[in-house]
């Protein structure tokens, strides 16, 4: 890993909606239950984790932090600016963040579904370097994703994932998470990630908030439906799956 000026994460406090502002809250993303329970939620752990089922506001609410903490909302670093689909929410305008004194030296916004728009912004100005020396383009889905983290993921940064699981085998994603360790612990990082993955979910000391219809809230890992339905299906296939198919 790359060696920055030593800030010290958590950089990001806490995140909350300022809704007096917002003019009809009955509106898409307000009528989200996750997006209108945010009051003060609490994001001082070294990683925090967004999960729920599709369409609870999981990248919804984690594109918003992003975009609200000075990232392009397609991804990459504070210094990119391009725009290939107007797709973001206007979520981000109505967001109060609240830092710690200390500030990030890195950063970058990961999101699986716009990498290939980032990868491309990569080869177009020519930094293809900073990434690991070969284009992300010329490498498997899941390759380029690793080597980004471990290439330009340089430490004492704000990093914010947006299923990343989404390109990685169960195997390169325990290695994403020995990266994700390492940049925590020895490289002073923060990390905000929206998962399906059980993998990633069970980081130790991770704080999970579960998004649904009755809001949002903290969670135990082995509360989760993703690690019981797993757990359930790997402890006995053949009877899951018989019962799931009859």
């Amino acid at each position: 890993m790359r060696k920055g000026p030593r800030a010290k994460a958590p950089f990001l406090n806490h995140v909350s909606l300022d809704s007096a502002r917002v003019e009809n809250l009955d509106e898409y993303p307000f009528n989200l239950a996750a997006v209108a329970a945010l009051d003060k939620l609490d994001l001082s752990n070294p990683i925090t984790v967004f999960v729920g089922e599709n369409g609870s506001g999981k990248s919804t609410l984690i594109e918003a932090i992003a975009v609200a903490a000075g990232f392009n909302p397609e991804g990459g670093t504070k210094n990119f600016n391009f725009s290939t689909r107007e797709s973001h929410s206007q979520l981000s305008e109505y967001l109060r963040l609240a830092r710690f004194p200390n500030r990030e030296s890195d950063g970058f916004f990961l999101r699986a579904e716009s990498f290939f728009n980032v990868a491309t912004k990569v080869d177009t100005l020519g930094v293809s370097h900073y990434y690991g020396g070969r284009s992300l383009h010329e490498q498997s889905h899941g390759e380029s994703f690793l080597a980004l983290v471990k290439n330009r993921f340089g430490g004492h940064g704000l990093y914010i994932l947006d299923e990343p699981e989404a390109a990685l085998s169960p195997q390169r994603q325990l290695g994403l998470l020995m990266l994700i360790h390492e940049l925590i612990e020895e490289e002073h990082s923060q990390f905000i990630i929206a998962t399906h993955s059980p993998i990633l979910m069970a980081y130790p000391g991770a704080c999970l908030y579960h998004l649904d219809e009755a809001g949002i809230g903290k969670i135990d890992f082995e509360d989760t439906e993703h690690y019981q339905i797993t757990r359930n299906f790997l402890n006995n296939p053949k009877a899951f799956l018989s019962h799931l198919l009859k």
